[in-house]
């Protein structure tokens, strides 16, 4: 079983930074591909980035391309999504989530652990 715990999240004025941290436990970390996922208020939850077992490989949602950077230390079984130039579309409920296998896949039924959010919020 792994558990996952999100934290970072908050209100920011559009154009500003957050970093959102997802610490997780379980013996298995470094074997796991890694995901953000974001819902907003009466939307589907949407992939956001997504990081491979060893960090080599990233991929991201159109959306967020070039703004925001997800990264991991295997070491502290920590996986992070640097946030910058944000928009008040960002706005919403961010989720990490771990899947049982090493390449970075987008749709949310492929992550098996999931963590209880993190509210972002940016004013305009």
């Amino acid at each position: 079983q792994v558990q996952l715990i999100e934290s970072g999240g908050g209100l920011v004025q559009a154009g500003g930074s957050l970093r959102l941290s997802c610490a997780a436990s379980g013996r298995t970390f470094s074997s796991q591909a890694m995901g953000w996922f974001r819902q907003a208020s009466g939307k589907e939850r949407e992939f956001v980035a997504g990081i491979s077992w060893s960090g080599g490989t990233t991929y991201y949602a159109d959306s967020v391309k070039g703004r925001f950077t997800i990264s991991r230390d295997n070491a502290k079984n920590t996986v992070y999504l640097q946030m910058n130039s944000l928009r008040p579309e960002d706005t919403a409920v961010y989720y990490c989530a771990a899947r049982k296998g090493m390449a970075v896949v987008v749709a949310s039924y492929e992550y098996h652990y999931w963590g209880q959010g993190t509210q972002v919020t940016v004013s305009s």
